[in-house]
């Protein structure tokens, strides 16, 4: 366990922000790997399989609902020093862990046709969806656990095992996809179902690699078979904070699929170079994030240890950091876009869309990079519902504009590229009004565990008699 409440926050931020970086873009890695193996198959094959990572968006959110309760509340409980209400969130967070990865198979395989039917230009893009979301939903649901045991080393402090892991899956991965989508080395090409099968064997032998991990090394939380016995209370603490965090995903969900609707009429090209593009541009968001991510458990502990100056400058300096790294990034996707999408396919005019939507989307980078942050902190203070209404203004200033201009007889694609632009814009701005409403409100005095905390301890006075 690292102590987050001591020490420089910018030297926290910089000492976390780095492995947990590499474990999101192993993870983005493991995504581009399989287009840039599947691009040989042709436009559908490509359509169809960044069309389907778009579920992952809508699992991701099931996901945040796990990983930002566990880190809030663990962290929380690090601060105050309660070491056994930490391993309690944790254990219980492993059993609503399995349950939401067998619900994740289950609708996985019902509903993966029917989405891809919802979101495909032609049947060739629905079929290569679907057989690769039938393959890839095993990973999807083995992340549940993954994400849990991360989310609890993250909110001790410790990230670099996780990241660690995260980079020997993506080695398992690239090694494995080229020798199932094309045969490499056996003859037997098992196409976009290959795709999805190395990445569930790869996700497969991390999780392995954690529970390893937890069972021999880590030693302020651990399983403790007593407590996985379904404690409501417990889970509605968890839910409470992670449900509207993982709405927040939702809403990405649903932006990426009115995105994929309204290209739908330009046809599977239009659509291949937006999945590639949109894959690219999360990518070289990684940074910032990977900072904003280190901010939230060192608000966190900071605010389950009652120092309110510190959470807001992790804020300050997170902002100013992630800030200045989105700037780097955004003149480079501005000035070399093709060097970023060089291979990713042979068709000039997908890779012509994909470069004409990273000129222009890159222009939200920083106000993106705020967004990052200050759902973060969101988290860290442990109330996500803030986030929740965010996003869903978004939605709405989005969303229906979107598929509202794609009826006029003039409707090109550029058109909701720079109303995403306009409409991020305004979602950072939200975002940092109502967190600082939040700071004016939760930092005024300690949280309530701190003073329910301090009050226990305080000895009680005895009463003195009044003289007769």
């Amino acid at each position: 366990m690292k102590d987050l409440t001591r020490g420089s926050i910018v030297g926290h931020i910089l000492q976390m922000s780095p492995p947990i970086m590499a474990g999101m873009i192993s993870i983005m890695i493991c995504q581009l790997v399989d287009l840039y193996f599947v691009s040989g198959l042709g436009d559908a094959a490509v359509a169809g399989v960044a069309a389907a990572g778009n579920a992952g968006f809508l699992v991701n959110a099931l996901m945040q609902v796990l990983g930002v309760g566990t880190v809030a509340l663990m962290a929380h409980a690090v601060g105050r020093k309660d070491r056994g209400d930490a391993n309690l969130v944790f254990n219980q967070s492993v059993v609503l862990s399995v349950l939401f990865g067998l619900l994740t198979l289950i609708a996985g395989f019902a509903l993966s046709r029917p989405y891809m039917r919802a979101v495909a230009a032609d049947e060739a893009t629905v079929e290569a969806g679907t057989v690769y979301l039938l393959w890839f939903m095993p990973a999807l649901a083995l992340q549940f656990a993954s994400q849990v045991m991360a989310s609890a080393l993250r909110a001790t402090g410790i990230v670099r095992p996780s990241m660690l892991v995260q980079a020997v899956a993506v080695a398992i991965n690239i090694a494995l996809a080229p020798v199932l989508i094309s045969g490499w080395g056996t003859g037997y090409a098992l196409g976009v179902a290959g795709a999805g099968l190395a990445s569930s064997i790869a996700v497969f032998i991390g999780v392995l690699m954690l529970l390893v991990y937890f069972l021999r090394l880590e030693r302020y939380v651990a399983f403790h078979p007593a407590q996985w016995r379904p404690q409501l209370r417990q889970w509605k603490r968890i839910l409470n904070v992670g449900l509207p965090a993982g709405g927040e995903f939702v809403m990405v969900f649903i932006i990426m699929a009115v995105g994929y609707y309204v290209l739908s009429v330009f046809g599977p090209a239009t659509q291949a170079g937006f999945g590639i593009g949109t894959r690219l541009l999360g990518l070289i968001q990684m940074p910032a994030l990977a900072i904003a991510l280190a901010a939230g458990p060192i608000a966190g502990q900071n605010f389950g240890a009652g120092n309110g100056a510190r959470v807001r400058e992790t804020f300050v300096k997170a902002v100013l950091i992630g800030t200045a790294v989105m700037i780097i990034l955004m003149i480079f996707a501005q000035l070399a876009p093709g060097l970023l999408l060089a291979g990713f396919s042979n068709d000039p005019e997908t890779m012509a869309v994909a470069s004409h939507f990273l000129r222009i989307v890159s222009l939200n980078m920083v106000a993106q990079g705020l967004i990052f942050t200050c759902s973060s902190m969101f988290q860290g203070l442990g109330n996500t519902k803030p986030v929740l209404w965010i996003s869903a203004t978004r939605v709405l200033t989005y969303s229906l504009p979107s598929i509202w201009l794609s009826t006029w007889p003039g409707f090109r694609m550029e058109h909701v590229w720079y109303l995403s632009v306009v409409t991020t814009t305004l979602q950072a701005a939200l975002s940092v009004w109502l967190l600082r409403r939040e700071f004016n409100k939760r930092l005024a005095s300690p949280p309530q565990e701190k003073v329910m905390e301090q009050a226990a301890s305080e000895p009680v006075a005895p009463l003195k008699r009044e003289p007769a």
